[in-house]
């Protein structure tokens, strides 16, 4: 957060302001010291300068939003820790963080690579799906609501309009949040759910990879008609060296109808998650390569997106139908070309054993019949040529015995990648793993031998290789637990912390 002059007002309850961080329509919003734990908040404000109809309805909305955030605690949430009024200013102190919005970043004219936009959009997607779970909707997903902090994470602000499970009131005509980011249900002032804010998502990123929302218009009215019916084009139409997989993902969760869309954020979450553990395809037509990915949830479906780039089209329940284009048919005739390439190397090869077989039993068949010819008497030469006729039966079966064993010295050179493919082709063994089990409450990162493995829950489990390990098990609020524990192979360990 930027922070700006500081402002005449030195205190609101117990903290004291530090310095003037936004100002906007509603109130401003101050870095402020809490002087009980000395620690720094951002403190939101709103001026309730107003008549008393209107303050008593302010009111109630801030209060409703302090009471909706302050229920969640999830790494891509920001924390609420108070909320108070003092003369005619309500004020919600809230976790300071030290980043930028997401909208400050695009209007300075950064171009992020696919793969952080993807990783950017998941964490708002798993941030959305844990407040949906807990039956809190934020209605106002939009880039100045999205934080990137300096340390890479990234931050939901400004439920500033969510519902409680028991408001299902909703104002016909009015419209919450910003148009450009606003769904058709909210235009049309019907009953919204979490659907509605995976439209918002989706708005936002589409304007994350084209640099431009993908409802504009010079008047409002023109913006709500886009929400409401116009098909929006794919961002591959503004960007064609964008991956394809973005246009299934943007397409699904702009659809107009809240069926049609993503049913929950973590199914969008998983879908980008797998965007992030592969190589993102731009023109290049060959397979893409699954790479290491410390972070993804799935490297499964990283080695099953790659494997499947092949084929014309991949379903999205297999591993989604992101890249519905086919493979070029110079590259589609390249294999062909080399395939039979190695068909006729093979059957060459093949045909050169098979004539050298007859070539070694013949050897034996002409050399042997003469020793015992010599033997038995020196008349034998007139009936020596009768023999080899009547040999080769009973020939067959000694001479080939003796053959074999003394052709296979010739022959071993040839005998040996055959020994050498089936020891090759033969898997080696797996290595033995442990596995650790998780139960943390409400939420922490896990950190093994620091590295960041995941956030439990949804993480309940782990493999690890046999031996000590360090654990620590991180939340924005607490101090981190930490813990060193000897996995044993294919035994199981457990670490259950509850930060209080």
């Amino acid at each position: 957060m930027n922070e700006a002059v500081t402002n005449s007002r030195t205190a609101l309850g117990r903290y004291e302001i530090v310095g003037e961080i936004a100002r906007g329509a509603m109130g401003v919003v101050y870095k402020a010291r809490d002087p009980m734990i000395d620690r720094i908040v951002a403190i939101k404000t709103v001026t309730l300068g107003l008549s008393d109809a209107e303050t008593e309805a302010f009111e109630r909305r801030f209060f409703r939003e302090a009471k909706s955030a302050g229920r969640l605690n999830h790494p891509n949430v920001v924390t609420i820790h108070d909320v108070g009024k003092t003369d005619d200013v309500a004020y919600i102190a809230m976790e300071y963080l030290d980043g930028r919005s997401l909208r400050d970043i695009m209007d300075s004219g950064v171009v992020l690579p696919p793969q952080r936009i993807a990783g950017i959009a998941a964490e708002i997607a798993e941030g959305l799906a844990f407040a949906h779970r807990n039956q809190v909707i934020h209605r106002d997903v939009k880039p100045a609501n999205i934080m990137v902090l300096a340390s890479g994470a990234v931050k939901i602000t400004d439920f500033g309009i969510a519902l409680l499970p028991t408001g299902t009131r909703t104002l016909a005509g009015n419209v919450f949040g910003s148009p450009r980011y606003t769904s058709p249900e909210q235009v049309m002032g019907r009953p919204v759910d979490g659907r509605s804010d995976i439209f918002s998502l989706g708005a936002v990123l589409y304007e994350m990879l084209t640099g431009k929302p993908p409802f504009q218009g010079n008047d409002l009215n023109s913006i709500l008609r886009q929400v409401l019916s116009d098909p929006t084009p794919p961002p591959s139409s503004h960007n064609p060296k964008l991956p394809r997989a973005f246009d299934h993902v943007v397409g699904k969760a702009l659809a107009k109808d809240p069926d049609d869309r993503y049913q929950d954020a973590q199914e969008m979450a998983s879908d980008l998650r797998r965007f992030d553990s592969i190589e993102f395809q731009t023109s290049a037509p060959a397979p893409l390569p699954a790479l290491e990915h410390p972070t993804s949830p799935q490297p499964a479906s990283a080695t099953a997106l790659a494997s499947a780039a092949d084929e014309e089209q991949v379903p999205l329940a297999a591993a989604p139908s992101m890249f519905p284009e086919s493979s070029p048919p110079w590259w589609r005739n390249w294999r062909m070309i080399g395939a039979t390439a190695t068909a006729v190397v093979l059957a060459a090869v093949v045909a050169a054993l098979a004539l050298r077989e007859p070539e070694v039993a013949a050897v034996p068949v002409t050399a042997q019949p003469p020793a015992p010819e010599v033997t038995g008497s020196a008349a034998a030469p007139a009936p020596a040529p009768a023999q080899p006729a009547a040999a080769p039966a009973p020939a067959p079966v000694a001479a080939p015995d003796k053959t074999d064993t003394t052709a296979a010295k010739a022959a071993a050179p040839a005998a040996a990648p055959e020994k050498t493919d089936v020891a090759a082709a033969t898997p080696a063994p797996p290595k033995p793993t442990g596995r650790v089990l998780f139960a943390v409450s409400p939420w922490g990162e896990i950190v093994v031998d620091g590295r960041k493995r995941g956030v439990s829950p949804p993480m309940h489990e782990l493999k690890l290789p046999p031996g000590k390990h360090v654990i620590e098990v991180r939340n924005t609020t607490f101090p981190p637990h930490r813990e060193t524990i000897d996995v044993a192979p294919d035994g199981v360990a457990r670490i259950k912390h509850k930060f209080q």
